[in-house]
């Protein structure tokens, strides 16, 4: 079994969009680029198929996506 060390990122967050609460987690291995995680209130998570360079651009895509697609995108 491997054993994989995984780094949260501070900039993980909860936020409201239009009433429902959103988990935005980001994360990475040792020697991995950062994963884009969004849980809804339901406990369904999407998770991006895109990596990211750094934390801070793994957030501003989560809340880029909020933005710009209806929200209902991510409640089913």
């Amino acid at each position: 079994m491997l054993d994989m060390v995984i780094i949260d990122s501070p900039l993980s967050q909860s936020v409201m969009v239009e009433g429902h609460r959103f988990e935005i987690q980001i994360y990475r291995g040792e020697d991995t680029l950062w994963t884009l995680e969004v849980v809804n209130e339901n406990a369904i998570s999407y998770v991006r198929d895109e990596l990211f360079p750094t934390d801070r651009n793994a957030l501003g895509a989560a809340l880029a996506d909020f933005e710009n697609n209806p929200v209902e995108d991510y409640l089913d």
